[in-house]
Parts: structure tokens; C-alpha cells; sequence
């Protein structure tokens, strides 16, 4: 089993990339966001290790990157912070488990054990026609053209990106572009949408934002 880890903190990388070698698994270690989006991307491991302080992105934008690019492997994150408001932003950035800082190493093992046993091993499926979403520039290109986005409309599109065909709901995109829980009106949401076709149509990208009325939208 190959555990890919990002992690910034150059002697706690060491000591997991060791800590998981001793334990059996191939481990592929990373530095910095844009890196393991395009290591991860280009050869998904079977369970991620995520930071979500890293120097160059925020860790749970790189982890909704990784999903839209069709990587669908098990999310376990680190953080120093530990309140519940940043737990949940976790989860709904589309991580699977949680662990704060500073841990033991033997509850790292058992929860990666855990995750590994309850991931269902499908195929990666991503966004076709060439979309790539960048979490450190917050951007959506297509071949050589880039997009900017702002944080919010990066986690909308990638939580669709990460979902191609799928109707999501409403609550479920409000849930991702706004992990604090933040109260959002349908018309603040449509306008997010907006603003993602018109970007998308600037690129050229074959790809649509589809109005499914009264439930939601899909990325087709």
C-alpha cells in the first residue's frame, strides 16, 4: 500500500516517512501543496497525509485539488488547530479523519489502518476535457490559459470538479465553498455560479455549470 504524505516541517515528514517504511508501506513525501497536487494527481497513492498549514497552500484546498483531479483516496489530516469549526472545515473540504498536533505516532498507524480498511477502492474519476485546478495560485487553467479564482469560487468549483455528472445539492456546495458554517443566501450561491460559467467560457473549457431547478447544480 503507498501512503503519500505533504507535510512541511522537514524532521516531522522525516519521522513519518521512517515511522510508515517500518510499518510496510511505500511512502511518497512531499513538501508543498503544488507539489503533491501534481505528484498525487499524476500517480494517486492509496491514502493521503495532508497538513493543512503548509508555506504555499492551505492543505484542505489541496485536498478538494486532488478530488477534482479525480484522486479519491482517503484524506487523513493534520492540523495544529483543533477546534471544531476547523475539524469540520476538514470534512467538508473531503477528508476522511482528523488528527491534531502533537500526536503518538501508534494512534497515526491505527487510524491509517482504519481508513485503508474502509476505503472502497474505485477508480479515479476526474473532470475530462483538461480542467486543473491550482490550490496555490487559487486558479482553474485549460492547456496554456489560466483562470484566477478567489478561495471561495475555488472550493465551489472544485467540489463540483471533484464530482463530474453528479447533481449536488445546495447545502452540500454551500457546505464546501463556506467550511466555517457561514449563513449563505441561494442568490449569494447562483451568483458564485455566475461567476464560475462566465470563467469557464473564457477558458474555452467544454465543460458546463448545469441548473438542475430546485436541487442544485452538476458539472458537465
Amino acid at each position: 500500500m503507498r501512503i503519500g504524505i505533504c507535510e512541511d516541517d522537514d524532521d516531522l515528514r522525516s519521522v513519518l516517512t521512517r515511522t510508515l517504511r517500518d510499518e510496510e508501506f511505500e511512502v511518497l513525501a512531499t513538501s508543498g501543496g503544488r507539489e503533491a497536487v501534481r505528484a498525487f494527481s499524476a500517480d494517486p497513492p492509496d491514502l493521503l497525509v495532508l497538513d493543512i498549514g503548509l508555506p504555499d497552500a492551505d492543505g484542505r484546498d489541496v485536498c478538494q485539488a486532488l478530488r477534482a483531479h479525480g484522486v479519491d483516496a482517503p484524506v487523513l489530516f493534520l492540523t495544529a488547530r483543533g477546534q471544531l469549526t476547523d475539524r469540520l472545515s476538514g470534512f467538508h473540504a473531503g477528508g476522511d479523519d482528523y488528527l491534531t498536533k502533537p500526536f503518538a505516532l501508534a494512534e497515526l498507524i491505527v487510524r491509517i489502518r482504519a481508513l485503508l480498511k474502509r476505503a472502497p477502492g474505485g477508480e479515479a474519476r476526474g473532470p475530462s476535457g483538461g480542467l486543473r485546478l491550482d490550490p496555490t495560485k487559487h486558479g482553474v487553467s485549460l492547456a496554456q490559459r489560466t483562470e484566477a479564482l478567489t478561495p471561495t469560487e475555488f472550493r465551489l468549483m472544485a467540489a463540483l470538479a471533484g464530482r463530474p455528472g453528479e447533481v449536488l445539492r445546495r447545502r452540500e456546495l454551500v457546505a464546501a465553498a463556506w467550511p466555517d458554517g457561514a449563513i449563505v443566501h441561494d442568490n449569494t450561491l447562483d451568483a458564485y455560479i455566475g461567476r464560475l460559467r462566465r470563467k469557464l467560457r473564457e477558458l474555452g473549457a467544454a465543460e458546463e455549470l448545469v441548473t438542475v431547478r430546485g436541487v442544485g447544480y452538476v458539472l458537465r
